[in-house]
């Protein structure tokens, strides 16, 4: 605890480009990114095939093969055959994050009850009102679940970030483990930590702004 206590307090540790302000600001960059790219191809896809049922099985299982890729291994991949930078890196998140919210906003649409899809289409509505209108929102709960386990992954793991000469709070584990610096490495850790449990808490809030309080009560009995 003193080791963190010292580190934190060191007035060095909050000016410059190596700075905690920099390296949580570089980390959140890479993570937004990826996230929002992530969402941008996993939430129409889940949408569309969820609605139409049509190449249901054929996605689900492709992003849950992608779950058991090793990130480092698919950044040192990239890494090789479009070198070292910000595009590997990224690359590698997104093959992170699109499982989880492929599969939840799939079978968050999916799962919606058939009566109340009937009493839609009886009520008028066709094709994408049925989904935007009715689906979307019943499915919501999932789909931010999906995107909150994305994102803490994605925090937690783009401190590979600094093994290709790239920055955010992985380079402080990084060179704490090169330079023997138990305080750096500590100190980076509880950070990471410290960032993946402000997501969880801003996806609490989410849930609770976007959610409607019936569709959050049947949430948690479901659960």
């Amino acid at each position: 605890m003193t080791l963190l206590v010292d580190w934190f307090s060191d007035p060095a540790q909050w000016t410059g480009p190596a700075g905690i302000p920099t390296r949580v600001l570089e980390h959140v960059y890479y993570s937004l990114l990826a996230l929002a790219l992530s969402a941008a191809i996993a939430v129409p896809v889940g949408l569309l095939t969820g609605h139409t049922g049509v190449g249901g099985f054929l996605t689900t299982s492709l992003a849950n093969f992608a779950r058991a890729l090793p990130t480092i291994g698919v950044l040192f991949l990239i890494v090789l055959l479009a070198g070292i930078g910000l595009v590997p890196v990224v690359c590698a998140l997104v093959a992170l994050a699109v499982p989880p919210i492929l599969v939840n906003t799939h079978e968050g649409v999916r799962g919606v009850d058939a009566r109340l899809k009937d009493a839609a289409l009886g009520m008028g509505m066709r094709g994408r009102e049925v989904l935007f209108k009715l689906e979307l929102p019943v499915a919501a709960p999932l789909i931010l679940l999906g995107m909150r386990t994305a994102a803490v992954q994605v925090i937690a793991t783009a401190t590979i970030a600094a093994y290709v000469g790239v920055g955010g709070l992985g380079r402080y584990i990084v060179d704490g483990q090169a330079r023997q610096d138990l305080s750096m490495l500590l100190g980076g850790s509880v950070l990471v930590v410290g960032l993946a449990v402000l997501t969880t808490l801003l996806f609490a809030g989410l849930r609770r702004l976007l959610v409607a309080p019936g569709l959050r009560a049947e949430a948690a009995a479901a659960r």
